[in-house]
């Protein structure tokens, strides 16, 4: 029987006993599996298992690199997928009643991806109804129920991509695909004490996913490490002539020649919480320590959060507009849910037209920042994991401008483990990037946990 402390290992340990034949994909398949039958059925992680095609990767897998066939280093590795990303055959609820019976003939581009990368998918990742899309109040809102934190199971584990992050730190499978429209790639791996990578707009093609936001939605992965979600990004970026979003750019994982110049923002947070305060403190010694130069930056000011909420509600309403019309919207579970569509579809175009002339202006303000820092960094959240009851629309109504401005101008993030608060509840550190540039936000996050461990640390299930 494989041990705990193997599940936990990251994608490139599991890698290299895989091939080294020390570890059988299979058996490491029916280890994830039957963990997430048990310990992920208790914390709400899956929408569903997919047992059968999981099987039937894993003995392919272990045949090929028996021949020597190895495609690379996800090659015999579980993971599981956000429920909005189509699998073949089976249901894609995109966490909503009105689409319980929903499936697809196809794969999305990423699953397919990760099928040639010689990945192994074993389920789909709870999530909130229409990554909330039409707004929530509270984490529950999704067929699968709220997903429970790991590290304390009163606790949510925050965002959309809310299974994403109970599977990944519950150790039920090796990685998870999120994705993040405002913050829920960030929020998840924060609270869950995981490492997760939001790449650059258009970077990772997203056909066969549902569409929340045209301009805005981006797909990323969850892991232990940095590390981790680089060898999972080089698996699922590239071209997706299906996605009108999508860029025709190469990713490279090169690390900078010089030392990393990281502007610690001073204005990313109104008010945060004492640990999480002493926590960060720590971090910045800790980079400081490592050899990068860290300096105070500030945000530009300006209506930028408001200008990617309008952007959101309006392509929201869009996207959604037959089940809004329709009167579906109403079986939703989130009251704020059923009434959030109705809202969206009043706001003016005039508004949604000044929100993307102030998109024009913020990008250009991002860049020039980009000129005086690699990369810029903030605590990924001023608190650590809230209660499943926390009202989001009134007890967590904190401005986020970084989280804001960084999605709204597409631009590459990832939030890594920084440590624990008093009540062994996880913090994160996040580092944000000039687009196209995740070989730096990449480089800071492996440069913090090359001198860290807290991305070792997993909770007690």
């Amino acid at each position: 029987m494989i041990g705990e402390d193997v599940l936990y290992l990251t994608v490139r340990e599991l890698s290299e006993r895989i091939h080294a034949r020390k570890l059988s994909p299979v058996e490491l398949t029916e280890a994830y599996l039957h963990r997430s039958e048990t310990v992920g059925d208790r914390l709400n992680a899956y929408a569903t298992l997919t047992r059968e095609r999981a099987l039937a990767e894993a003995k392919q897998a272990e045949s090929e690199i028996a021949k020597g066939k190895i495609r690379g280093p996800l090659h015999g590795i579980p993971y599981a997928a956000k429920d909005l990303l189509a699998a073949k055959g089976y249901p894609t609820t995109w966490g909503a009643r009105p689409f319980v019976g929903q499936s697809f003939d196809f794969d999305a581009n990423v699953i397919r991806r990760l099928k040639d990368a010689g990945a192994v998918l074993i389920g789909k990742a709870a999530m909130i109804e229409l990554a909330g899309g039409m707004g929530y109040r509270f984490g529950t809102a999704s067929i699968s129920g709220g997903a429970k934190n790991p590290w304390n199971e009163m606790c949510w584990t925050c965002g959309s991509s809310s299974g994403s992050g109970a599977v990944v730190a519950g150790g039920l499978a090796a990685f998870a695909i999120g994705t993040e429209t405002w913050g829920s790639i960030v929020c998840p791996s924060a609270y869950c004490g995981v490492s997760g990578l939001r790449p650059t707009y258009g970077r990772v093609g997203r056909s066969g996913a549902m569409a929340l936001s045209y301009s805005m939605d981006k797909i990323g992965p969850m892991a232990r490490s940095a590390d981790d979600c680089a060898l999972v990004l080089h698996a699922i970026a590239g071209h997706d002539p299906d996605d009108t979003g999508s860029i025709h750019a190469p990713f490279t994982d090169a690390a900078p020649k010089k030392p990393l110049r990281i502007g610690w923002l001073t204005n990313a947070w109104k008010d945060i919480d004492a640990d999480i305060r002493k926590i960060s403190d720590l971090a910045i010694e800790t980079l400081s320590h490592a050899g990068a130069h860290v300096s105070n930056a500030t945000l530009p000011d300006g209506p930028w959060e408001a200008a990617a909420g309008v952007t959101i509600s309006v392509e929201g309403a869009s996207a959604f507009e037959s089940l809004i019309e329709s009167g579906r919207v109403s079986q939703l579970i989130d009251s704020l849910g059923q009434i959030g569509g109705y809202i969206n579809m009043t706001i003016p175009a005039a508004d949604y037209e000044r929100a993307r002339r102030a998109h024009t202006i913020i990008a250009k303000k991002m860049d020039e920042m980009f000129d005086q820092y690699d990369v810029i960094a903030a605590p990924s959240l001023p608190i650590a994991a809230t209660s499943m009851e926390t009202n989001l629309e009134t007890d967590l109504a904190f401005s986020d401008p970084l989280g804001g401005i960084g999605n709204f101008c597409g631009l590459p993030a990832i939030s890594v483990p920084s440590g624990f608060t008093s009540k062994n509840l996880p913090a994160g550190i996040q580092f944000v990037g000039r687009r196209l540039d995740e070989s730096k936000v990449l480089a800071a996050a492996k440069l913090f946990q090359s001198h860290t461990q807290w991305h070792r640390r997993h909770p007690a299930l």
